[in-house]
């Protein structure tokens, strides 16, 4: 076997198995989904230390978001699990804080509603049409992800009343880019649903 055969064969075994560091991190992060949903609503969302305690594993959660991407991409892992594991561990992490808000009553039900049906109704397309590939996130939704996350980090930090307009602005702008980003997964969808169209 020559070198670059086997420089090419490791770089297949690299990109085909999905147990590796950036895999790994986007499974912690939906590991600590639950952790983070208890933490939040326990002692009904009044106790500080607890919300603080919420808000550092979100944070965590966070943090592994930015580099199992980072690291899938420079180490050349990029694998169709995680393509698919990471806007799930993003979509349960943000909807699991959303939900609790809502029933704690810092939250309106229908913000909540209207993002959840716009993630459950994504992911189901992204399911529908995976046999013919993958459709990685766009530019688009991965700024509504980063909106999204500052607006819930805002929500379940105890911060002053007198800020509490601010983090009610950018759920705001949150809920509107989550509607907005909807559309191009759905035109994504149609091109790779469409006759004539080879998976990827």
């Amino acid at each position: 076997m020559t070198a670059g055969a086997a420089r090419r064969q490791s770089r297949d075994w690299r990109t085909a198995h999905w147990y590796h560091l950036p895999n790994a991190l986007t499974v912690l992060r939906i590991v600590a989904v639950p952790l983070f949903v208890w933490l939040l609503a326990h002692d009904g969302g009044d106790d500080v230390r607890w919300r603080l305690g919420a808000f550092a594993v979100f944070l965590a959660a966070i943090i592994t978001d930015r580099y199992d991407g980072y690291l899938a991409r420079r180490w050349n892992r990029v694998t169709d699990f995680g393509k698919m594991a990471d806007p799930i561990a993003d979509k349960a992490l943000i909807g699991g804080g959303l939900v609790v808000l809502s029933w704690l009553g810092e939250l309106s039900w229908w913000a909540t509603g209207l993002i959840l049906a716009r993630e459950g109704l994504v992911t189901l397309v992204r399911f529908l049409v995976i046999r013919r590939g993958v459709i990685p996130a766009g530019k688009g939704g991965k700024i509504k992800t980063v909106v999204q996350s500052v607006a819930l980090g805002a929500y379940v930090l105890p911060l002053p009343q007198v800020l509490e307009p601010v983090a009610t602005a950018i759920m705001l702008a949150a809920v509107v880019l989550t509607l907005v980003t909807a559309w191009e997964y759905f035109v994504a969808a149609y091109r790779l649903w469409r006759p004539g169209t080879t998976a990827r």
